[in-house]
This record gives structure tokens, sequence and C-alpha cells, in this order.
């Protein structure tokens, strides 16, 4: 008898998914550190992330059959993404998750390779905000 391998994308499932992500976009709207390097209308952005992570969870290639390979890192170096705004990123998140109910080994799974990812994404200390101010 044959097992069938159950995807990530297959476990938490489409609508659960898009429910994070609808409840993390409002949370990072309204976040000091993290409103400032994203743009005012949200929809596009929430649009790609549901791809994206759809994606990331071995779902289908939703992210890449529109926009190419998603090269992370590339796509975010002209935002400054410091080690608190990562932080506020995945707190964000793990909000979103409790919002929606989303717990589990499969929440713990899927969280933990977001935090890597997230600490993936930083290209700026945390210093820079202070900085940017400053005349040189």
């Amino acid at each position: 008898m044959e097992r069938k391998i159950i995807s990530q994308f297959e476990m938490v499932g489409e609508e659960t998914l898009h429910k994070i992500v609808d409840a993390f976009y409002k949370r990072v709207k309204l976040h000091p550190d993290l409103s400032p390097i994203f743009p005012d209308d949200l929809r596009e952005t929430a649009r790609k992330q549901k791809q994206f992570l759809t994606q990331f969870l071995d779902g289908p290639p939703l992210y890449t059959s529109e926009h190419g390979h998603p090269r992370l890192r590339m796509r975010h170096l002209a935002f400054p993404i410091t080690p608190k705004r990562a932080n506020a990123w995945l707190t964000c998140m793990s909000q979103a998750m409790d919002e929606v109910g989303f717990s589990g080994p499969i929440r713990e799974e899927f969280f933990s390779r977001l935090v890597i990812t997230a600490h993936h994404m930083v290209n700026t200390d945390d210093e820079y905000e202070s900085r940017k101010g400053e005349v040189q």
C-alpha cells in the first residue's frame, strides 16, 4: 500500500492560510516599526504573500508562476529590514495565527520556518532608524 505524503499547505489549508495573512496585514498596517516600509494599500502585498506562502508550504507554485523565482532577499533589499523589524514581523504573524486559532505541531513547524526566513531577510542594523535623520 502506497502512503500519500501530505504537504504542509494541505495540512494548513488554503482558507486558514488566507485568514492568517489577512489577520497579519491588519497588524502590519498598525505596527509603528513595520508600517513605514509597507505600502498604504496592502491588498496586492497580501495577495502576493498568499501566493508565496502557498508555495513555501509545498502547495502549488502560484508565486513563481506569476512573478518568477521568489528571490526574497533580493526583492527586499530596497527596504531597511532590521532585526527589530524582523522580530516585529514575526510577532504580527504569531498573533495572526493566534487570532485564527491556528495551533499544534503544524503551526510550530510553519512558524519555525518563518523565523529562519525573517532573520535571513535582515539587511540593516537596528541603529539605522536613529541614524537616517542625522547629517553625515
